[in-house]
């Protein structure tokens, strides 16, 4: 008996079950039952932008050094001691100038020497011309008494030798004449180099000697002392140093920003002059190809010193009208985690490839997947060649919320109680 009430109770409890299983699957009572203990995860607050179309220039960025274009080094020419700086460094000067004076009492002390030996040459040689006159006149004698008989042929021919002497002498001494007049423009020069004046219009950037010191001139295995250095900072150059990968892209003319260390809150314009032809390793092992961009230092209100450090952006390609969205929006999804009919679905996704470009588009308080194919990108924005349309509402972050959106996930705009409110959209117009 007790057997047969057993397995009757469990029979009971299993219509039971299975009945209660029929309600809540089956009726819409049961639904309602689902439905109040379902709990919908709460849906995500992100930031929007609308696409649109706009300009994008791409950039190329570099660092490099602020360089004058004209650079002179003023050197001694002759070896002396300073006896007058008028300028010192940062001070303007102009050409023609006068900015370095040298004790020049030795320089006058060896032109005069020089022209002293000039005289007595030249005396010499006066002497010498009446010399050779004597023996000219000896030897046209002697040579008409040997045709008359009354000289020796030996008489004759010491007549001759005697002759050819003197006129030896005399050239020997014209010879040294010509030496004493190049020694006189010779010390005439060095005179005229103790007064060193500026060869352009610049700034005194760098003194390297002071009044009493000695400088000397420069030999095959010593350089030459450098008093001073002159630059003209009306017109700087940046020597950027472009990667080698960068560089097929850079040519002469295009536009160029430049941002320099000194003055972090004013760009700079400028334009690629010369791009050099060889390539060079940096200090720390990086190739690089020297481009030189002249940079528009008047028209940003500032004055740039040598050797100032910056970074520039050239701007190597413009594309005008493209439709654009801000870069941080464009994302790569693995392929096999996007639903099958989106891979399916798309030309923008190639199913043989790990990962895939999406844009998450914000559509009826979801988030919706885009595969996209994307163009050039600069700075902050990328550009969008097909799979998204103009005005279309882009879920551009925080980047926290975007790198775990899914496809058809919950997500409201900030600022919003509830998922698709109205907000001012970033890009679009004010309403």
């Amino acid at each position: 008996m007790w057997k047969a009430l057993i397995i009757g109770g469990v029979l009971a409890v299993v219509g039971l079950l299975g009945a209660g299983g029929y309600v809540v699957a089956a009726t819409p009572l049961g639904e309602g039952i689902r439905k109040s203990f379902k709990r919908e995860a709460p849906a995500v607050e992100v930031r929007v932008h609308e696409a649109s179309r706009g300009r994008l220039v791409r950039t190329v960025s570099a660092p490099g050094t602020i360089e004058p274009r004209t650079k002179v080094e003023i050197s001694a020419q002759v070896s002396s001691r300073v006896v007058a700086l008028p300028f010192r460094a940062g001070h303007r000067v102009r050409q023609g100038d006068v900015v370095v004076r040298l004790d020049a009492r030795d320089l006058m002390a060896r032109l005069e020497a020089s022209k002293a030996r000039l005289a007595a040459q030249e005396a010499r040689l006066r002497g010498a011309e009446a010399t050779l006159a004597v023996a000219r006149s000896e030897f046209n004698r002697r040579k008409e008494l040997f045709e008359s008989g009354d000289v020796s042929r030996s008489e004759l021919e010491r007549s001759e030798n005697d002759y050819l002497q003197a006129v030896s002498a005399a050239e020997m001494v014209r010879a040294e004449i010509d030496t004493a007049r190049a020694q006189i423009i010779e010390a005439e020069k060095d005179l005229e180099n103790s007064v060193i004046e500026s060869p352009i219009d610049g700034v005194v950037t760098r003194l390297n000697a002071e009044v009493g010191e000695l400088v000397v001139i420069g030999t095959l295995n010593n350089p030459g002392s450098v008093i001073m250095e002159i630059a003209d900072l009306s017109d700087m150059l940046l020597h950027a140093r472009v990667d080698e990968s960068n560089i097929a892209d850079v040519a002469p003319g295009q536009g160029a920003t430049i941002h320099v260390n000194a003055y972090r809150e004013t760009p700079f314009r400028g334009v690629v002059e010369r791009v050099d032809l060889v390539r060079q390793t940096w200090r720390d092992g990086t190739n690089y190809f020297l481009v030189e961009i002249v940079v528009d230092a008047a028209g940003a209100g500032r004055e740039l010193l040598s050797g100032m450090n910056a970074t520039c952006e050239v701007e190597v390609q413009e594309l005008t009208d493209v439709l654009v969205v801000p870069s941080q929006a464009v994302l790569d999804r693995r392929v096999d985690e996007l639903p099958k009919a989106l891979v399916e679905g798309s030309p923008q996704i190639d199913a043989r490839k790990t990962f895939a470009r999406v844009v998450f588009v914000l559509e009826d308080g979801k988030a919706v997947a885009r595969p996209v194919r994307v163009g050039p990108s600069d700075l902050t924005d990328t550009v969008i060649l097909s799979g998204l349309g103009e005005s279309d509402v882009v879920i551009t972050g925080p980047y926290k919320a975007l790198i775990n959106l899914k496809h058809e996930g919950a997500v409201k705009e900030e600022g919003t109680g509830t998922a698709g409110g109205e907000v001012q959209r970033e890009g679009a117009p004010a309403k």
